[in-house]
Order: structure tokens, then sequence, then C-alpha cells
């Protein structure tokens, strides 16, 4: 199935919409430490999909992150990756071939390929698979969700990971319609909110550099609030920094801020790359809710979206369906208040390189499950 597979020049990734997997974010990681790699792949289109007709070949690319786990093992990470969706059938051969073309590019010391993919979860897309109310059931046991996967592979080497590392499910909001329309489409509790914080005097602005600060001390009180893993400034220092202007999928990053009277309540960071803005990491403050400044934030953050050429905006990151035992359930009934549409991605694959160091990989990884800023 796959033609051929080649090393690329990092700063000539192609342009996309999925950060992740752009030049910009192998400068991040790079500036973190972490070392990346860039191929260029090429397959038959017929290949991929029941409906291409001809010979034409498609070609596709990936970053892999390389992250090591001690001096004798690393993992290959392909966060989001690889963008090119095939049909369903062919999904698990693809990446089974995929894997086995990368396998001579790779550290010998790598002891699997881990997915992280955006692709839509197959459970999405079936009736039986949402309630009487819509709401989604989630997938079914892991062992199922492999022998589908596997379907049609040599091998049947794809394992369902212990974790998810980036966010599975997320919400997309249309940003070809009219701000009116827009508006008009989210839960009337939030367009109220939105009209209540102009009123109380919320206003956004976009930081600069030198006030990443600002930034910090809400996201202090926010890991705080909530207990979650605190990192060092120098991280969002490094995302807001990062700079890949000089290659074919940079992207711009906006330190936004919701405040009254100078008194900051709400942050984010906004990512715009290609036709997509990204809401990507947020922080409030604990006090002076009744300002509702989150609400003003994330609307402005989608108009600027909006005035950058974005044609959709990702929420990156909620519960799958409105479980109130969710640790992100507050998330999910947040963002939920937008509109949008709510997509289920497929997850985190693994392509074991070496089985029985990935065997004791996982198995003390299960022992230390958690969410990731990645």
């Amino acid at each position: 199935m796959i033609a051929d597979v080649e090393n690329k020049d990092k700063r000539q990734i192609y342009q996309t919409s999925i950060i992740q997997q752009t030049s910009y974010w192998s400068e991040v990681k790079k500036m973190q430490g972490v070392d990346s790699k860039a191929f260029n792949f090429k397959v038959k289109g017929e290949d991929l999909f029941n409906d291409f007709a001809g010979d034409t070949y498609m070609i596709g690319d990936l970053l892999i992150l390389i992250q090591h786990i001690d001096e004798e093992a690393c993992i290959a990470y392909v966060p989001y990756g690889p963008e090119i969706e095939p049909a369903e059938e062919v999904q698990g051969y693809f990446l089974e071939q995929l894997s086995e073309s990368l396998r001579s590019f790779l550290p010998k010391t790598c002891l699997m390929i881990r997915y992280d993919l955006s692709w839509e979860s197959h459970w999405a897309k079936e009736e039986d698979c949402y309630d009487v109310h819509g709401n989604w059931l989630g997938v079914p046991d892991k062992k199922i969700q492999e022998i589908r996967l596997n379907f049609n592979t040599e091998n049947w080497n794809l394992r369902k990971a212990n974790t998810d590392i980036l966010p599975s499910n997320t919400i997309f909001m249309d940003l070809k319609k009219d701000t009116d329309v827009l508006l008009g489409e989210m839960k009337s509790k939030t367009r109220y909110n939105i009209n209540l914080s102009k009123r109380k005097g919320v206003r956004v602005r976009s930081l600069g550099f030198e006030s990443l600060d600002i930034w910090y001390a809400l996201y202090k009180e926010t890991a705080a609030r909530n207990n979650f893993f605190l990192h060092d400034i120098s991280y969002f220092r490094i995302v807001l920094s990062a700079k890949a202007n000089d290659s074919t999928s940079p992207a711009d990053v906006y330190l936004l801020v919701a405040e009254v009277d100078e008194q900051p309540l709400s942050a984010m960071f906004l990512v715009v790359s290609n036709k997509r803005g990204t809401y990507l990491y947020g922080a409030s403050a604990t006090d002076n809710r009744n300002y509702m400044a989150s609400y003003a934030l994330q609307w402005r953050a989608m108009e600027l979206a909006k005035e950058k050429g974005c044609t959709e905006y990702d929420f990156f990151g909620v519960a799958p369906q409105a479980d109130p035992s969710h640790p992100m359930y507050g998330l999910y009934r947040f963002k939920t208040g937008f509109g949008g549409t709510m997509y289920h991605r497929l997850g985190c694959w693994d392509y074991p390189l070496n089985k029985d160091k990935y065997q004791y990989y996982i198995s003390m990884e299960f022992k230390n499950q958690s969410y990731h800023l990645s």
C-alpha cells in the first residue's frame, strides 16, 4: 500500500489546520528538548478511498516526536497524525503498512509508534451508539475496538493505548457562519452571559510576551482549584515565543486576557493554523466569576479567529457526553453552550516494534494514567 517513505525537512511540513502537525509545533518541542522527525509518504488514492478512481498517488506527511523513556528505550509519538483519513475498512491496514515503512527510519531503541489519531471514532457514526436523547454512549470494550481497527491487517498488531494523550473529544464551531447566526445558535444562557459580561465592563485584549506573568498567575489559581499538574512558566513562554515563519506550516499564537478595570479575570492561548483557530490553554480567577469573563473571552477568540481567515474553531477538549461524574463535565457544560458540533476522535493507538519491551512499558503506564499537555 505505501509506495514510498522518505525523510523531509521539518520546515517543509505541509500546511495544515492541525497545529500538532506543523513546523511550529516541531519548534515548540525542540525548545522543550524533544527531538522530532518529519516524513513524506506516498500511497495510491484508490488504496485509501472507495470512490477514488485511477492510478493517482497521494503524497502525505507526518511529524513524529521522539520521546525518550530512558537511555535504552524511546517512543515515536505522532500527535493527531497522520492527517490523511482513509476509508474505515482500510484504516488499520494503512497504519500497519505505514508503521512497517517507518520502522527503519526510527531509532533502534524505539519500542513502539503511538498514533494519537484525530480521525473520527467508528462508534460516533452509528445510530445505535446514541441513546434516545442523542447522547453518545461511548466506545465498546478495548478488545472490540482492536478487532475492528485490525480488520484487514496482516499481523493484528495495533493496540488501543491505555490512555489518550491529546483530547479525543472536542467541539467545532463553524466560523463560516455570520456572527449573528453563531450567536443565535448558542444556548440562551450562554448568549445572555456574553452580553452580561459586556454590560459589566469586561474587555478582552491581546497580551504581549512581557505580560506572561498575568497568564501564569491565573493559571496557578486554576491548577490549584482543579487539582491538575502545574507546568512551569517556561512551558508557556516557549509556546508563545516559538516561531516557524520560514516554514510552509507556521502558526500564530495569541495570548488573550479578559479583564475589568485592568484586573485580569480570565485568559487563554489561541493558536491560528491554516483555517482553524484552536483554544489551546485556558485559565480563570477564582473570585469575581459573576462577571462571566470566560464567556467574553471565548467569543472574542472566535471573532479574532474569524478575522484571521479561519473557517472553524476548535474548543480542544470536553467530556464525551453529559456525564456529571466525568472530570471534564464542567467544561462540557460551558463549551456546549456555545453550540457547535461534537466530534469524537479515535484517540491513541499503538503499533509495537519491540513487543517484550512494549508489554512492560504499558503495564507501568497503566499504573500512572493521567491527562497530559502535549
